[in-house]
C-alpha cells in the first residue's frame, strides 16, 4: 500500500508540474495588444553609419559623467535639431542605465549667439575645460582653431570628439557629421542637370575657414570640371567676407575705389589708432557709414547682378541657401536662375513647394547631436571609435518631397 500510495504522489506531483508548465508557456505566447513602439525620429537614428553610433547598448557610463558638448550656433532650425538629438541621446542613456538625480549623465549643450563668432566659442570651451568634463564633443566653427585649448585638453586627459565639421587637431578621437563631399556633389550634379548641362553658376559658401564650407565647395567645384565642363562657378561668395563686399558697394556708389583708399591707411606696425590722414580719412569714413546701410541680401545681390548671363546658384547651408534664395528675389530677370543648395528648415520647405528652390541636400542634424553623444560615451569607456562616422543625409525636390523617405528627414 505504501508503494502503491507513494507512485500516486508523484504521479499527480509530475501531472502538477507539466501542467503549470504548459500554462506558464501559454501565457508567454498569449498577445496583450502592447507594441513596442518606434519613436518618431527612428529614421534619423537609421541614416547614422556604423549603427552602433545610433544606440545606447552598451554603453556602461558611471552615474554623474559629464559630456560637454559645444556647437556653432545657439538658436537655429539645424542647430535647434542638433540640441534636439543631444538631448534625446541623453535621456536615453539615462534610461538605458536607470540614473537619475545626482546619478545621472550630465550632456550640457553650450553655443555662440551666431555662427561665424569664434571668439565665443573659444570662451566657452575655456569655461568648459576649467569644469574637467569627461569628454567634449565641439562643431569647430574654424578647423585651424583652438589648438592651444585642444593641447590643454589633452593635458588633463579630456579627450575631444568632433561632429557638424571637423578639425585638424591631430587628436581628435571622432567626427560625426555629413559626407560633405559626397552630397555636395550630388548638389552640383542635380544642379547641372536642371540648367542643361552649361552655363554661369554662383556658389555661396557659408564661411572660408570651417571643414563643412571647405569639403562642399571643393567638391561641388571638382565635379563640375570632372562632370559638366560647360558649367563654371563664375563668383563663390562667402558669408564671413560679406562685410568687405558691403564697403566695395558703397565705394563703387560713391565712386570710389575702396583697394586705394585702403592703401592709403597705416601699414601694420604703426601705432594703434592712428587713421589715414586728409581726403582719405573722410572717404574712408563716408564708405563705411554707407556700408552699414547694405544688408548682407543686397550684398549678395550686388555680387551676382555682376553676372547677368547667370543661370544657377547654390548655398552650402541653410543660411547660404536662404540668403541666395533672398537675393535672387530682390534681382529682376532671375526667375529663370535655378536655386539649389543645404538643408530644409521652414522657409526653405515653403520655397521648394513653391519653386523658388528647385532641389535640397537634407542634412541629418537630429542623427549628428545624438551620434556625437553616443561617440563622446564611448571615448570616456575606451571602447574604440571610427575616425568619421556617417549621419547621412537625403535629396528633396518637388517631385520626391512627399515620399515616406524625404518626409522622416525633414525638419523646421
Amino acid at each position: 500500500m505504501r508503494k502503491r500510495f507513494i507512485s500516486i504522489i508523484c504521479t499527480s506531483v509530475c501531472a502538477g508540474m507539466l501542467l503549470c508548465a504548459c500554462s506558464s508557456n501559454a501565457d508567454e505566447n498569449v498577445f496583450t495588444g502592447d507594441t513596442t513602439e518606434k519613436p518618431a525620429y527612428q529614421a534619423k537614428l537609421n541614416a547614422i553609419s556604423p549603427a552602433a553610433y545610433s544606440s545606447v547598448e552598451g554603453l556602461e557610463l558611471e552615474p554623474g559623467t559629464y559630456i560637454s558638448v559645444i556647437g556653432k550656433e545657439e538658436d537655429s532650425a539645424y542647430w535647434n535639431q542638433i540640441r534636439a538629438g543631444v538631448e534625446q541621446a541623453a535621456e536615453d542613456l539615462n534610461e538605458a542605465l536607470g540614473y537619475s538625480g545626482s546619478d545621472q549623465i550630465k550632456v550640457l549643450y553650450n553655443a555662440p549667439a551666431d555662427e561665424e563668432d569664434m571668439n565665443e566659442q573659444v570662451n566657452i570651451l575655456d569655461e568648459e575645460l576649467a569644469r574637467y568634463p569627461d569628454v567634449i564633443a565641439i562643431a569647430s566653427i574654424d578647423e585651424a582653431a583652438s589648438e592651444v585649448q585642444f593641447d590643454l585638453a589633452a593635458g588633463n586627459d579630456i579627450p575631444v570628439v568632433a561632429f557638424d565639421s571637423g578639425n585638424a587637431y591631430q587628436g581628435i578621437q571622432c567626427t560625426c557629421k555629413t559626407d560633405s563631399s559626397a552630397a555636395a556633389a550630388e548638389g552640383a550634379a542635380k544642379l547641372c542637370e536642371a540648367i542643361g548641362g552649361s552655363g554661369e553658376v554662383a556658389l555661396i559658401v557659408h564661411d572660408s575657414v570651417s571643414e563643412s564650407a571647405r569639403e562642399r565647395e571643393e567638391a561641388f567645384k571638382e565635379a563640375l570640371s570632372a562632370e559638366y565642363p560647360g558649367a563654371a562657378v563664375v563668383e563663390t561668395i562667402y558669408m564671413d567676407d560679406l562685410e568687405e563686399i558691403k564697403k566695395s558697394a558703397a565705394a563703387e556708389q560713391l565712386g570710389v575705389s575702396l583697394e586705394e583708399i585702403q592703401a592709403e591707411q597705416p601699414a601694420e606696425g604703426t601705432e594703434q589708432g592712428e587713421e589715414p590722414t586728409g581726403d582719405a580719412s573722410a572717404v574712408l569714413e563716408e564708405i563705411n557709414a554707407a556700408a552699414e546701410k547694405i544688408s548682407d541680401e543686397d550684398a549678395v545681390a550686388y555680387c551676382l547682378k555682376k553676372h547677368p548671363e547667370l543661370k544657377g546658384c547654390f548655398g552650402t547651408n541653410v543660411d547660404a541657401t536662404q540668403l541666395a534664395l533672398k537675393a535672387l528675389g530682390s534681382l529682376e530677370d532671375t526667375d529663370d536662375v535655378v536655386l539649389m543648395g543645404f538643408d530644409a528648415g521652414k522657409e526653405q520647405l515653403e520655397a521648394l513647394e513653391s519653386g523658388e528652390i528647385d532641389g535640397l541636400v537634407v542634412q541629418n542634424p537630429f542623427g549628428i547631436g545624438y551620434a556625437a553623444v553616443i561617440a563622446s560615451a564611448r571615448t570616456v569607456l575606451e571602447i574604440g571609435n571610427e575616425a568619421q562616422v556617417n549621419t547621412g543625409y537625403i535629396w528633396a525636390d518637388q517631385e520626391n518631397l512627399e515620399e515616406e523617405a524625404v518626409q522622416a528627414m525633414l525638419y523646421e
